[in-house]
């Protein structure tokens, strides 16, 4: 059986928030954001948007574009940092916004590698023959777990939320091949921190350790598909800064032209960076089906993960 995305739906609040923004409270610029971290722009929710809102209104399109009903779904994985509760968890708060029953629902933490995890969970529920239709989220509101006397963080993190339905695919198509690991031993780099509940890191040890790791894992994804790197039509890294999305695209030998940037437009959106990469590839023509597309990130754990997968239905 081969799995893949049956229905994709990706959604971003309607607040822009702009680099200018940080330089009345800051000691920042707009050019500096933007030379350091390719950031223009990102998007905050509401405050009273909350994280399976935004999961809500991503999932309403993958259900469409899957051409099923919301209670053919059985099973809802959700890749968040930023729960509204310890618990429930948000996927249980979106089975009842959706409406589709008592079916079986979690959250997956990762961090910003979840909606990799969650992917995979979901092909293996699949392959199982147990399940049929099971909704994966990137979901996360950043902004409420975002210091903002930081800096260094200050200025990255944006909302957002992407949507999938992971279900069987046409022979050839789906998810070809994963890599997924972790490292605890880089725990203390990059962590929510109790006493205040905001985001910590330590940004030169979390580049150094993303700048190799991305390019690891994805070449490791991309020959367990018995693939090469030339074979890949669409790179989308998880957009957590421009400078470390360039140097995993040129250790991977990938053209320019082939890997998707929408740091610009969204900042740093954890779990929901790459779906939102790809909707915005989606709608400019830039995704076909039987597209080879190489998905990677890295996150806090610290976390990473890999899928390379054939685009269609």
């Amino acid at each position: 059986m081969d799995v893949g995305i049956k229905g994709f739906g990706a959604y971003a609040p309607k607040n822009v928030v702009d680099n200018t923004y940080f330089e009345s409270f800051l000691e920042t610029s707009d050019e500096w954001i933007s030379q350091m971290t390719g950031i223009k722009e990102r998007r905050w929710a509401d405050e009273d948007e909350e994280t399976s809102d935004l999961a809500y209104q991503a999932s309403l399109k993958a259900i469409e574009d899957a051409h099923i009903e919301a209670t053919d779904i059985d099973m809802i994985i959700v890749a968040t940092s930023t729960g509204e509760f310890p618990f429930p968890t948000v996927a249980n708060l979106l089975q009842e916004k959706l409406g589709v029953g008592t079916v079986a629902s979690m959250d997956q933490l990762a961090a910003c590698s979840g909606f990799m995890y969650a992917m995979i969970n979901a092909k293996q529920f699949v392959q199982s023959g147990d399940y049929k239709n099971i909704l994966v989220v990137g979901v996360d509101k950043l902004s409420k777990i975002t210091d903002f006397t930081d800096r260094s963080t200050a200025i990255l993190f944006g909302d957002g939320a992407g949507a999938v339905v992971i279900g069987e695919v046409s022979k050839g198509r789906g998810i070809l091949s994963y890599e997924l690991g972790s490292d605890g031993s880089g725990a203390k780099h990059l962590y929510l921190n109790p006493e205040n509940g905001k985001i910590f890191m330590n940004g030169r040890e979390v580049f150094k350790f993303a700048v190799r790791i991305m390019g690891e894992a994805s070449n490791n994804a991309i020959a367990k598909a018995n693939l090469k790197p030339e074979d890949v039509d669409m790179f989308v890294p998880h957009q957590a800064n421009i400078r470390i999305m360039e140097s995993a695209r040129e250790r991977l030998g990938i053209p320019k032209e082939k890997m998707s940037v929408s740091v610009d437009k969204f900042g740093n959106t954890s779990a929901a960076s790459i779906p939102l990469s790809i909707a915005q590839e989606l709608e400019n023509g830039k995704i076909k089906d039987d597209d080879v597309l190489v998905l990677v990130g890295f996150g806090g754990g610290l976390t990473w993960g890999a899928v390379t997968l054939k685009w269609g239905k």
